[in-house]
């Protein structure tokens, strides 16, 4: 089945030529098929590249998907205003409704206090509406890591240098769903400064950590049931999407390292291989299976807080 969403956003075109089945309004109304209703509050600077990321994962799926863009007051840098008053909502035209699942993704700011960040008690009344408004949350990256500080007090710790680059992961919590059909190593990037506390979140009896990596440490956290799961990678990204970051930083004379795993033998004329796509499309249609579809109910506006 499809993904919905408006016929003109930027997201629509690319995703076709994909062949991914994208369906307007019009189509979708003339099935008697309730659609499953997901949220995406979009902290990214590139907010269109991020839509059409979430949107391909969120489309590859059996399930009929309607995906609404939430955006926080703070001003994008990075998006023409047209785009964001054409396709994103602001909280208080989604606070009375109800969603099958949300996605919080990362932002760049992780090397601030969470405090620090400007749009952090607005953050933090979205993270708290979602708990009885939504049934299924999937945070990541820096989504991840504010959502554990706020629900869980989880610290970060700031790394000796950026992980950047492509690791090898393997499933630690054998019996997950979220990871069903996962082989026994998988890769995903991750680019950050930050990492969360391992041992604070062991500690925590609410949490259990799903996957990890040796090189990029913990990966995948969840709560009994996964009303929230914590991705602490970038499984969404396109193939050049760390390439792009990597130039970017060397033109700002950041000194950033080559990404690891990630150039051909680590040959920056060579065009990257992407070996994280598979993995990708796994997890996000475990997650809407198993989390969302399965166990949100019906009537989405029934959903209990917790």
């Amino acid at each position: 089945m499809p993904i919905k969403i408006p016929r003109d956003l930027p997201a629509a075109s690319t995703l076709k030529e994909e062949n991914i089945f994208v369906m307007d309004l019009e189509r979708a109304e003339s099935q008697n098929i309730r659609p499953l209703r997901i949220l995406v509050l979009n902290l990214m600077p590139t907010k269109i590249v991020t839509e059409t990321q979430l949107a391909r994962l969120l489309g590859n799926t059996p399930l009929q998907i309607e995906m609404d863009l939430l955006a926080v007051s703070r001003i994008p840098k990075n998006t023409a205003q047209e785009h964001m008053i054409s396709f994103y909502k602001n909280f208080s035209e989604v606070k009375e409704e109800f969603y099958d699942g949300m996605i919080i993704t990362g932002a760049p700011v992780e090397q601030m206090p969470f405090e620090e960040v400007d749009y952090w008690g607005e953050l933090c009344e979205i993270m708290e509406w979602s708990r009885s408004h939504v049934y299924s949350t999937f945070h990541i990256c820096w989504g991840a890591q504010a959502g554990l500080y706020y629900h869980f007090g989880i610290e970060k710790r700031l790394l000796p240098q950026k992980l950047f680059g492509v690791y090898a992961h393997r499933v630690t919590h054998k019996g997950s769903i979220l990871f069903r059909g996962f082989d026994d190593a998988f890769f995903v990037p991750h680019s950050r400064y930050t990492a969360v506390d391992r041992e604070q979140i062991l500690a925590e009896p609410r949490l259990k950590i799903l996957a990890e990596s040796e090189e990029a440490g913990v990966y995948a956290v969840s709560t009994d049931g996964g009303r929230q799961i914590f991705i602490t990678g970038h499984s969404e990204y396109d193939a050049d999407t760390l390439a792009k970051e990597y130039w970017r930083d060397r033109k700002a004379g950041l000194g950033t390292a080559l990404p690891k795993n990630y150039f051909p033998n680590d040959d920056d004329s060579r065009a990257p291989i992407c070996s994280w796509r598979s993995s990708a499309n796994l997890l996000f249609s475990n997650w809407l299976n198993y989390f969302v579809y399965q166990a949100t109910p019906y009537d989405v506006k029934s959903i209990t807080s917790f």
